[in-house]
């Protein structure tokens, strides 16, 4: 029901002849469209032209007399081409679609030519850096599409005052998210990865049968936000049977608790109590920081585990070393972590009890096309003056 509710600003078009069969086929009409304003110029209306063909009704098409050019594309600055942090080059095929691509080496070898073509940053796994440096040597930006719903690397405020817009893609990221939020739950209840170092080393003679897991199936489950993620969350969990707790900021309607069979608690300390697995599903904010602590450990029961596949600063985490090593919780697993990745020497790195993961709850190869498109599809809206589907607005 959400999947379709959500993936409703991403309509189909034809892919275009020749093109590989993407994971992902939705794409949002200004990707097809690359709509014109009624005040734009003729040459303008000329470049971004719309036709019929697509299943969506619109789609991208050239002028009758020649091929788009890449210098006639709105120009959008990237970190990089492959490599360690560089965009990856399916998704570049992708971008280079829409957009003249200039990669930040570029832009720096060249400013002066290079800053006024410039109209979007597209930042993924929050690079490149958006500081006030940035901002001021772009004059014609007009938006940054991050790739991805977290948006807490990017100073809004700041970024609202260039007159510049930011978007997310909270659509694309549901589904993987919720999984890697299942799978840490499944493995730390039935200690899968201490189950398969035990399994592969050569030391290992016998298999103990007092070595022992906990069960997951009618389990109770507090799910702290209750976003898209954290409702998708939810309708896995139903399938286990879980009694299904959330704290939120705003209570479900009835019908969509009753959906998934979760309980409203008001008070983030009456779920604490009562979970046999506590998830992190929220966005780092201030009021957010270290919502986690000394305290809310000591709230929650000894065999209990904490899972958070939000942000690392949802929790502090001396206070979650202390939690585990004195048995105040069973065990913790976590996609995510403050800083990424943990210096080698960090506590939690020698402890049993957890489990970490190097922040991959949106690395799948779908979830990774779809964010793209999403952000495309963004940047297209804000460019050619349409509703844009996922704008984030300062506080």
């Amino acid at each position: 029901m959400l999947r379709s509710k959500a993936f409703n600003l991403l309509k189909s078009i034809h892919l275009m002849a020749g093109q590989p069969n993407l994971a992902y086929k939705g794409i949002h009409p200004v990707i097809a469209s690359h709509g014109h304003r009624p005040h734009r110029s003729v040459a303008y209306r000329q470049r971004y032209k719309t036709g019929a063909g697509s299943a969506g009704g619109r789609s991208l098409s050239a002028p009758q007399t020649k091929a788009m050019s890449e210098q006639e594309l709105p120009g959008l600055l990237i970190l990089d081409i492959g490599g360690t942090y560089g965009v990856q080059e399916n998704i570049v095929a992708l971008l280079k679609k829409h957009f003249c691509l200039i990669t930040m080496k570029e832009f720096l070898a060249n400013k002066k030519e290079m800053s006024k073509k410039i109209q979007s940053v597209f930042v993924s796994e929050c690079r490149p850096t958006v500081d006030q440096e940035l901002l001021e040597s772009l004059p014609n930006l007009k938006v940054i599409g991050n790739s991805g719903v977290g948006v807490d690397h990017l100073n809004l405020k700041m970024i609202s005052n260039f007159g510049v817009k930011v978007t997310n893609t909270p659509h694309a990221v549901a589904d993987s998210t919720a999984d890697i939020g299942m799978a840490l739950m499944l493995a730390s209840a039935r200690r899968l990865v201490e189950g398969s170092q035990i399994a592969i080393s050569p030391h290992t003679k016998y298999f103990a049968v007092d070595w022992l897991g906990v069960e997951v199936s009618r389990a109770t489950l507090g799910i702290i936000g209750m976003g898209r993620i954290g409702y998708k969350v939810a309708q896995r969990a139903r399938a286990f049977d879980m009694k299904i707790l959330y704290h939120n900021r705003k209570q479900r309607r009835k019908e969509e608790e009753q959906a998934v069979g979760a309980h409203y608690c008001e008070k983030m300390e009456d779920l604490l109590q009562q979970s046999d697995f506590v998830m992190l599903v929220v966005n780092l904010t201030p009021e957010t920081h270290k919502m986690i602590g000394k305290k809310e450990l000591g709230l929650m029961k000894p065999t209990a585990t904490l899972i958070n596949i939000g942000r690392g600063a949802l929790i502090d985490q001396d206070a979650l070393v202390e939690a585990l090593q004195n048995n105040i919780i069973r065990a913790a697993a976590l996609d995510v972590t403050y800083p990424e990745p943990l210096p080698r020497d960090h506590p939690l790195l020698k402890l049993n009890n957890i489990i970490i993961t190097p922040h991959i709850g949106t690395a799948t190869v779908q979830a990774v096309q779809m964010m793209a498109e999403e952000a495309i599809a963004n940047m297209l809206a804000v460019l050619n003056g349409q509703p844009i589907p996922s704008e984030v607005f300062p506080k």
